[in-house]
């Protein structure tokens, strides 16, 4: 590690954005730099259109990508003599065309790395190799547009099909699924032994956590971000901040208020170890900022005590996400004013939830038995 990279970080902010998100932004900025060093120089008119035309988190994973791709030239075809990514010449990509690319998709479908005596196996799906496609497509259309490769080979990219929004299962929490997992949060119950021991310890953060989550849609990055300063509590409101810089101001209920301060006054206390993580609001064991892997960790276990399965399938904050847009929207509020609350750029992706009917399926089997005595028995509940 270089001196320069030593060096502690300060933030000199005048802006009215908390420092942990200007220190988050600041080291999405600098991974960006760090990948632009490795790749070829005659790139560098790609990376500042990238800079100027697309979200600082989709910028770094176009970037990534791209050094991916130009390790597998190296590694994996002779179209390049170069040893390593930064030695590639544009009349290299020039020789690039668009059967290498689909080819390139196809080996990203499944492959192996090594890496510390370990051969590690990833596999993508349409979802993933969709994305990096279109990284590339970015890549090319750009190079064709400045002149530095002279055909447009995107043309002649495979196309990935996948699956309409519209046909795929919107996976989100039922009602009963949702009281299950705040019981858990709340009681206990159906903990192992040692999760019920780090729960004695946690679990007014745990639950303020869920109650977010399920309330306003939150992104985890939303969550995560949370400053105890983002409250304005005699108002009854916090602000979060969201994609491509918003803010937005959510009003607090009378749930989340209750479990807000449950957490601040009898438990976060115990945590605050760190000057530089004051404002924090939610803080690990360790008095650190809580890491979004931290959080998916705790909503896949106590979504599966809710769902009555095992914890590797639990799901993940986004099922959580999905479940306040089906809820709200099942108890009769317009799709208009959910879209507003969970952020959604096209009320297109709102009205998926509309339409997911989240008990349709159940019932319409429950009320199909072929077998008398089941037949019987549901009448009889029904008339009791």
């Amino acid at each position: 590690m270089s001196d320069r990279e030593k060096r502690e970080i300060r933030i000199h902010n005048k802006s009215d954005k908390p420092d942990n998100i200007v220190m988050k932004e600041h080291k999405i900025t600098q991974d960006c730099d760090n990948i632009q060093k490795l790749l070829p120089k005659f790139l560098n008119g790609y990376f500042m259109y990238l800079k100027s035309n697309v979200l600082p988190m989709t910028r770094r994973a176009y970037l990534q990508d791209l050094n991916f791709f130009c390790n597998y030239l190296i590694k994996e075809t002779d179209l390049t003599e170069a040893e390593i990514p930064g030695e590639i010449k544009s009349a290299d990509f020039e020789k690039i065309r668009a059967v290498d690319i689909n080819i390139y998709i196809d080996y990203l479908r499944c492959y192996n790395i090594e890496k510390d005596g370990t051969n590690i196996i990833y596999e993508n799906d349409k979802k993933s190799l969709s994305r990096k496609k279109s990284s590339l497509s970015v890549l090319f259309k750009f190079l064709h547009r400045d002149g530095l490769i002279k055909d447009n080979i995107t043309d002649g990219f495979d196309p990935i099909k996948l699956p309409k929004p519209s046909d795929r299962e919107i996976k989100a929490l039922q009602d009963d699924e949702v009281m299950k997992m705040l019981d858990a949060v709340t009681n206990g119950t159906d903990l192992t032994d040692k999760e019920y021991e780090y729960w004695k310890k946690t679990k007014f953060r745990d639950k303020a956590i869920l109650m977010l989550f399920l309330t306003y849609g939150l992104r985890i990055s939303e969550l995560a971000q949370l400053n105890v300063s983002s409250f304005h509590f005699q108002r009854g409101e916090f602000k979060i901040y969201r994609k491509r810089g918003k803010e937005s101001v959510m009003p607090l209920n009378n749930s989340v208020l209750s479990a807000l301060d449950d957490y601040i006054s009898m438990e976060r206390e115990n945590y605050l170890k760190l000057p530089e993580e004051d404002d924090a609001l939610f803080l690990s064991m360790q008095g650190k900022r809580i890491t979004e892997r931290q959080i998916r960790e705790l909503v896949k276990k106590y979504t599966s005590i809710g769902m009555q399965t095992s914890r590797k399938t639990g799901y993940s904050p986004h099922k959580l996400r999905a479940t306040a847009a089906t809820s709200l929207i099942g108890r009769g509020n317009s799709i208009y004013d959910v879209q507003a609350l969970m952020d959604h750029d096209n009320v297109t992706t709102t009205q998926l939830y509309a339409a997911h009917k989240m008990n349709v399926k159940r019932d319409l089997v429950k009320n199909f038995e072929w077998d008398e005595k089941y037949e019987f028995a549901d009448k009889n509940r029904k008339e009791k």
